[in-house]
C-alpha cells in the first residue's frame, strides 16, 4: 500500500542564511490581492510553511435522509483537537532555533495557513505560500517575497493530492512520509486490489465490498438503509477514510440509530487517518458510543516530554501573533475572551487564561502528542537536518561541481541530503528515508473505550514496528481490550470478499450455521432456577425440607414420650438436621456454577451424608449393644451411654471432613466450560478437580453405607423392643440401590442432566432415611396416642 499521509514539500528559492527578504525588484501593480485569511506568521529568516486542516463546515442540524442539505444548514466550526498540528510545528521550530549543534546562526521561522477541508481552500492557500506577501502571483520574485524553504501539509490523501499538483508546477519535491488510502478514490481501489491477496492467502471470509463516496449525504436513503442491513450481519467493519468521511460517517451512524431505535454496536477497525469527529455537535455521546471498543491503527508517537509543557504555556490573552489561539482557546473550554471595547455577554463566562488543559476530554484535544503531529515534529527535524548537512558539507558530488556557491542552490538539490539523513529524535526514535523518499510506517494499535463518566479515552494494545525483528514487528495485547460486542468477534467481516478459498473453523464457544459461512455464538447450558427441571428440583426439595422439619417439630413437642425415648433422642435430633440440611444442600447445584458453589457442592454433600448415615449406624450399633447387654454376665453394658454414639457420630465425618479438605487443598473443584459435549451449546459445570478424590468420598459414603445396612441386616431379627432394625434395613437397602444406580447413569448423562440425577438421588436417598425410619413413628404419634406407651412398644412388634 502506498499512498500519502504527510506531505512534506521542499521549496528553497532562497537558501542563504543571511538573506531574510529579498529587496524588492520591481513594484507590483495589478490590483488583485489575495483575500483575507487565517494564517500564523512568524518571519525569521527561511520559512517552513504549513497548510492544514483547522476549521471546516458542518451541517447545523442531523439531517433526516429526506432531503438534501442545503448551504442554510451549514456552518463553520473550529476543530479544536487539530490544533495541536500548529503547535507541533511551532514547537519544533522552537526548539531547533534554540539549539546551539543543529543550524548554527540560522534562524527558521513559520507561515501556517489554515484551510476548510475544500479544494478552494487548500489550492489557495498553496498558491499564497508560493506567492508574494499581499498578492497572488505565485513564482514571481517581485515586490518582497518569503524565503520559504518547505511546507508541510497534506494530512490526508485529497489534501495531499491536490497541494502536489500545485507545488509540482514549480518542480518542488516532495515525499511521503507513510500511506493511507481513502475509499473514495483511485487510493481506495488500490487499497482493495492490494489487500484482497493478502486475505485470500490467510483464508478470511468477509461478508461484503462497500465503497463510501466522499460525499455521502449524496447517498440516498434506501442506498443508505440497505447498507447498514447488510452491516447489521458483520460483527467487524473495516473503514477507510480520512477527517471529513469520518465526520460523515459518524453523523450517518447516528442518524440510522434514530431511525432504528437500536443500538449500532459493532466492532470497528479504523484505519491511521481515521478520526472520532465531535466538532460542532450537541450530541457528543451520541456521536461516540457506537465507536466504543473501536481499534484504531495510529501513527506511532513518541514522548516529547517538553511539548506537554510547551502546550501549558500557552497564554490565550497573549497570542503574540497566533490568530488560531483565541478562538481554539474559546472553543474547548466554552469562555469568550473579552475584547476592547466589548461587553461581556450573558451566559458566557469570561476565559482567565488560567483554565488547565488537562481536563480537556481527549476526544476533544490531547495534551500528549498525537501521531500526526509527531509526524509533522519529525518532518521538521528531517528538513533542519538536511539543510544542516547541506550547509556543513563539502564532500558530496553537489559540491564539488565548479562554480557552485550555496547560493545558487536550488530547491530539487536538497532532497539529495534528505534521502541520506539518519538521526535519532529527542524520544530515541530512528528517522530515515530510503532512495523513493519512504519512511517506515510505524503505528500504534488503539482501543477506544467509552467510560461510565463519559469520558472517551484510547488505550495502547498494539504496535506495528517493521524495524523490529521478526516475529516482533506486530505486537498486541489481547487480554487489555475492550470489545463493544463483549466478547472477542469471530466474523471478521467488513469490507471485502465473501468467496475466499477456505474458511476457518469457528471458535470454541461458536457454532457454524446451516450455509457453513457465519459462525453463531453458542447458548451457555446449566442447570438455571428459571427453567422446568430446575424449577421442579427446588420445588421438590422445598418440599421434603419442610416436611423434615415437621417431623423434627413434632419429636420435639413430643420428646417426652416413650416412642421418642426409646429410639435416642439426641441421635433421633442429629439424624433429622442433618437429613434437613442434606435436602437444602441441592441448592449448590442449582443455578450458574461458581468458584464457591462448586468448593461447596460436593463436600457439604458427602460431609452432611455422612453425618446422616454415621447417626443411622449409631442408632443401630446402640440396638445391637442393648441387646447383648440384656444377657447375664455380658460385658458390653460399660459401652452403653452417649461416649458411644458421640464418637460414632463424631468420628465418621470427620474422616469424610479430612478427605474433603485434602481433595480442596490438593485439587479443589473449579467452574468449567465444555465445548464439545453438546452441539450448539458451551456447558458451565463443576469440574471435580480430581477423580479419584471424588470417587474416594463417595467409596467412602458408600462404605459407611454399607456398614450400616449390615449391622442392621444382622439386627433384625432382634426382639421386638427393638425392632427398629428392620426399618433401618430398609432404609439403608433404599440407600444404597439408589447410589449403586446412580453411578452408571451418572457417568452417562451431560449438563444438566448429570446435575440433575445427582440432585434427584440426593433427594431419594434422604426421602428414604426420613420415610422408612420416622414416618411410622409420626404415623403412632399423630393418629394412634394410645400406642404410645411402654406397655405397648413391649408388646407391639410394629410402631
Amino acid at each position: 500500500m502506498t499512498g500519502l499521509l504527510v506531505l512534506l514539500l521542499l521549496f528553497c528559492f532562497l537558501p542563504p542564511p543571511a538573506a531574510k527578504r529579498m529587496p524588492a525588484k520591481c513594484v507590483l501593480t495589478t490590483p488583485f490581492r489575495i483575500q483575507e485569511r487565517l494564517n500564523y506568521y512568524r518571519t525569521n529568516g527561511l520559512i517552513i510553511g504549513g497548510n492544514f486542516l483547522l476549521t471546516t463546515m458542518i451541517s447545523s442540524n442531523i439531517p433526516g435522509f429526506q432531503n438534501r442539505p442545503t448551504l442554510l444548514h451549514l456552518k463553520l466550526v473550529f476543530i479544536a483537537k487539530n490544533y495541536q498540528h500548529f503547535m507541533a510545528l511551532v514547537f519544533a521550530v522552537r526548539e531547533i532555533n534554540k539549539d546551539l549543534v543543529l543550524l548554527p546562526n540560522i534562524t527558521l521561522g513559520f507561515n501556517i495557513y489554515s484551510n476548510f477541508q475544500i479544494e478552494m481552500s487548500i489550492s489557495s492557500n498553496s498558491l499564497s505560500l508560493l506567492s508574494t506577501r499581499g498578492r497572488m502571483v505565485p513564482g514571481y520574485k517581485c515586490d518582497r517575497q518569503d524565503s520559504l524553504l518547505s511546507v508541510v501539509g497534506g494530512l490526508n490523501s485529497k489534501s495531499s493530492r491536490l497541494m502536489a499538483s500545485i507545488f509540482s508546477i514549480f518542480k518542488v519535491p516532495k515525499w511521503n512520509w507513510v500511506g493511507l488510502l481513502a475509499p473514495e478514490d483511485d487510493s481506495g481501489e488500490n487499497f482493495i486490489s492490494t489487500l484482497m491477496p493478502m486475505l485470500k492467502e490467510k483464508g478470511i471470509c468477509l461478508a461484503f465490498t462497500e465503497k463510501l463516496k466522499s460525499d455521502i449525504f449524496t447517498t440516498t436513503q434506501s442506498k443508505l438503509l440497505h447498507v447498514f442491513k447488510t452491516w447489521s450481519k458483520a460483527e467487524v467493519i473495516i473503514l477507510f477514510g480520512d477527517s471529513s468521511s469520518s465526520a460523515n460517517v459518524q453523523v450517518v451512524v447516528y442518524g440510522h440509530e434514530l431511525m432504528r431505535k437500536t443500538p449500532f454496536q459493532k466492532v470497528w477497525i479504523l484505519t491511521s487517518h481515521w478520526k472520532l469527529n465531535v466538532v460542532g455537535s450537541k450530541n457528543i455521546l451520541q456521536l461516540i458510543k457506537p465507536f466504543h471498543g473501536a481499534l484504531h491503527f495510529r501513527h506511532h508517537t513518541g514522548d516529547v516530554s517538553d511539548f506537554n509543557h510547551f502546550l501549558m504555556s500557552l497564554d490565550p490573552l497573549n497570542p503574540q501573533g497566533d490568530l488560531f489561539l483565541s478562538p481554539w482557546w474559546e472553543k474547548i473550554f466554552g469562555c469568550m475572551i473579552p475584547k476592547p471595547g466589548d461587553s461581556p455577554k450573558k451566559g458566557k463566562k469570561t476565559c482567565t487564561g488560567k483554565e488547565n488543559l488537562e481536563n480537556v476530554p481527549t476526544y476533544i484535544f490531547e495534551t500528549s502528542m498525537t501521531g500526526e503531529s509527531y509526524n509533522i515534529y519529525n518532518a521538521i527535524y528531517a528538513v533542519a537536518h538536511a539543510l544542516h548537512a547541506m550547509y556543513g558539507s563539502v564532500t558530496q558530488p553537489i559540491m564539488k561541481r565548479p562554480g557552485k556557491k550555496i547560493s545558487n542552490f536550488q530547491s530539487w538539490q536538497l532532497l539529495y541530503y534528505l534521502r541520506k539523513i539518519q538521526f535519532n529524535n529527542s524520544d530515541g526514535d530512528e528517522v530515515s528515508f530510503s532512495e523513493n523518499g519512504l519512511g517506515s510506517a510505524r503505528y500504534d494499535l488503539l482501543n477506544w473505550v467509552l467510560f461510565p463518566n463519559r469520558s472517551f479515552v484510547p488505550t495502547k494494545v498494539g504496535q506495528i514496528n517493521p524495524r523490529a525483528p521478526l516475529g516482533q514487528d506486530f505486537t498486541i495485547k489481547k487480554d487489555v481490550i475492550i470489545w463493544a460486542t463483549k466478547e472477542v468477534p469471530f466474523a471478521r467481516q467488513g469490507l471485502l470478499i465473501s468467496d475466499a478459498a477456505h474458511c476457518d473453523p469457528c471458535p470454541e464457544d461458536q457454532y457454524p450455521n446451516k450455509h457453513k459461512d457465519h459462525c453463531i455464538a453458542k447458548k451457555i447450558h446449566f442447570l438455571a432456577y428459571e427453567e422446568t427441571l430446575g424449577y421442579s428440583l427446588v420445588s421438590l426439595a422445598l418440599s421434603l425440607s419442610v416436611i423434615t422439619s415437621a417431623v423434627l417439630a413434632i419429636f420435639l413437642i413430643h420428646r417426652d414420650t416413650p416412642i421418642v425415648k426409646a429410639n435416642n433422642r439426641d441421635l433421633t435430633y442429629i439424624l433429622l438436621v442433618s437429613l434437613l440440611v442434606c435436602f437444602l444442600c441441592s441448592f449448590l447445584f442449582i443455578g450458574q456454577p461458581g468458584k464457591i458453589t462448586c468448593l461447596l457442592q460436593q463436600s457439604a454433600f458427602a460431609i452432611l451424608f455422612s453425618l446422616a448415615v454415621s447417626s443411622v449406624l449409631a442408632k443401630t450399633v446402640m440396638v445391637v449393644l442393648a441387646f447383648m447387654a440384656t444377657k447375664p454376665g455380658n460385658k458390653t453394658r460399660k459401652f452403653l451411654g452417649k461416649p458411644l454414639t458421640n464418637s460414632i457420630v463424631l468420628g465418621c465425618p470427620l474422616v469424610q471432613a479430612i478427605l474433603c479438605a485434602t481433595w480442596m487443598i490438593t485439587c479443589p473443584p473449579f467452574p468449567n466450560l465444555d465445548f464439545h459435549s453438546l452441539v450448539g451449546e458451551t456447558i458451565l459445570e463443576c469440574n471435580e478437580g480430581s477423580t479419584l478424590m471424588f470417587y474416594t468420598v463417595l467409596a467412602y459414603l458408600g462404605f459407611l453405607a454399607l456398614v450400616s445396612f449390615t449391622v442392621a441386616f444382622l439386627a433384625r431379627n432382634l426382639p421386638d423392643s427393638f425392632n427398629e432394625a428392620k426399618f433401618i434395613t430398609f432404609s439403608m437397602l433404599i440407600f444404597c440401590s439408589v447410589w449403586i444406580t446412580f453411578l452408571p447413569t451418572y457417568l452417562s448423562t451431560k449438563g444438566k442432566s448429570m446435575v440433575a440425577v445427582e440432585i434427584f438421588s440426593i433427594l431419594a436417598s434422604g426421602v428414604a432415611l426420613l420415610a422408612c425410619i420416622f414416618f411410622p413413628k409420626c404415623f403412632i404419634i399423630l393418629f394412634r396416642p394410645h400406642l404410645n406407651c411402654r406397655e405397648n412398644i413391649i408388646r407391639n412388634k410394629n410402631f
